[in-house]
């Protein structure tokens, strides 16, 4: 489906890819953005035309979320939803950590380092009521950002959002019940005097007894394990050092981490945001219903549709029936606006070279969509693709490196996503669809 604006840019009912073929060959419209694709018309106000009911389904998870539109239509049987249009936002919270982390080197190496002395500072150092970590903080402003855009270009009249909290401990042990359940895991013990009993009070990699012990992580901090003392074990300085930032499979114990539970930070993260999504969602001033995931599921079974992030989205609420889950997905990317440090270093922190101060070269941006028509040379051509700018004005459109900047014309500013035509909303799951043609990222 096609978004439609009329000549006042307010959001009018979306259309078919064949109506906005004609209305754009006919001169009534003109295009207004390309991903996704909306055309606003030059001859239609909004109270010339009839609205229908349209609403917003959002699923919610760690990594990627599905959004859908629906048209509802009533029935005896109860609601049918006609899917117009369906999305998956792939996260950036993993990157967003990592340069987290990266700063706080930068940081500490500083203060080590021999540097002009500053006085430590404790004003203004509260953390506001409702405060994220920026990961997570990332997740939910994506989820909010776009649902503010689907508002500009839809007349949305409902948003229906999945609202989940997982059971951690019946994640790890789904037989627990009972006074077990209640008591939980260290029950009875302090944290390091059970470790000591659960190893053995010896190396769980070489089975040392009677040598100094250090507590060591199965899987690195570095590549997603946590603090939880299911992922801690004890290990003498030769393992630990040998292990390095290795999981302990990758260092041929697997039977060391077989005893480790499976990470829980996705389902952490979900029970995290699940409130700042829904209270965020509530501030757009339309009619929020909140619905568990296992409505969801039992939805998607007896529709008899496959499992993914879009259709889990199109099963959420109420509903007699589905129908357009065949619609393309639109993959979403966030990538970031850029970063405000605008010097290179390298592996150690140390300064390789400097961006440019202004992003701005000759009207365009790193990022941006543009249509570049070469007229000679080794890349003879029309070239559609993110632009990269240089100060010399010589720019890289996609492979094409070395264009002149008066062969490039602006299609669509970066707006910190990358968009891909995935496959249909019934098809394989995201993972395995290739067949988009071109993969736009700002």
């Amino acid at each position: 489906m096609v978004f439609v604006w009329d000549k006042k840019k307010r959001p009018l009912m979306p259309c078919t890819e064949k109506r906005a073929r004609v209305l754009l060959k006919r001169g009534r419209a003109v295009i207004h953005r390309l991903y996704p694709f909306t055309i606003r018309l030059k001859d239609r106000l909004l109270e010339e035309s009839v609205l229908q009911p349209v609403g917003l389904k959002c699923d919610p998870g760690s990594k990627i979320t599905g959004v859908a539109l629906v048209r509802r239509d009533e029935t005896p049987d109860g609601y049918l939803d006609h899917a117009l249009h369906l999305s998956e936002i792939a996260h950036r919270g993993d990157a967003v950590r990592e340069r987290m982390q990266k700063r706080a080197a930068y940081r500490r190496r500083r203060r080590t380092a021999h540097l002009r002395y500053r006085a430590p500072r404790f004003d203004n150092r509260r953390r506001a009521h409702g405060w994220l970590p920026p990961a997570l903080r990332s997740r939910v402003d994506n989820v909010l950002s776009w649902a503010n855009r689907y508002r500009r270009w839809a007349p949305l009249a409902f948003i229906e959002v999945e609202s989940v909290r997982f059971d951690t401990q019946a994640l790890q042990n789904p037989e627990v019940s009972g006074v077990e359940y209640q008591r939980g895991e260290l029950f009875g013990y302090e944290v390091r005097e059970y470790r000591l009993e659960k190893w053995g009070r010896r190396c769980a990699y070489c089975g040392a007894a009677g040598v100094p012990l250090e507590i060591e992580h199965i899987v690195p901090q570095s590549r997603g394990g946590s603090h939880r003392v299911s992922n801690l074990t004890l290990a003498c300085r030769a393992c630990n050092q040998a292990k390095g930032n290795r999981t302990a499979a990758a260092f041929g114990h697997p039977d060391v981490q077989a005893q480790a539970k499976a990470p829980l930070k996705h389902a952490a993260a979900v029970n995290t945001t699940r409130y700042a999504i829904r209270n965020g969602l509530s501030a757009m001033s339309l009619p929020v219903r909140t619905w568990t995931g296992g409505r969801t599921k039992w939805n998607r079974e007896r529709f008899c549709l496959p499992k993914t992030h879009a259709l889990d989205a199109l099963c959420v609420g109420d509903m007699a029936g589905v129908s357009g889950a065949n619609a393309p997905v639109l993959e979403i990317t966030a990538q970031g606006r850029g970063q405000r440090c605008r010097t290179n270093v390298d592996a150690y922190g140390f300064p390789r070279g400097y961006r440019l101060r202004s992003k701005t070269v000759h009207g365009f941006r790193t990022g941006d969509l543009v249509c570049a028509a070469v007229p000679k040379g080794k890349y003879t051509g029309v070239h559609i693709d993110p632009v990269v700018v240089r100060a010399s004005g010589s720019f890289r459109v996609g492979k094409a490196d070395g264009i002149a900047w008066r062969y490039c014309r602006l299609l669509q500013r970066a707006d910190g996503y990358g968009y891909a035509k995935g496959g249909s909303g019934a098809s394989s799951p995201r993972r395995e669809r290739r067949g988009f043609r071109r993969r736009v990222v700002w």
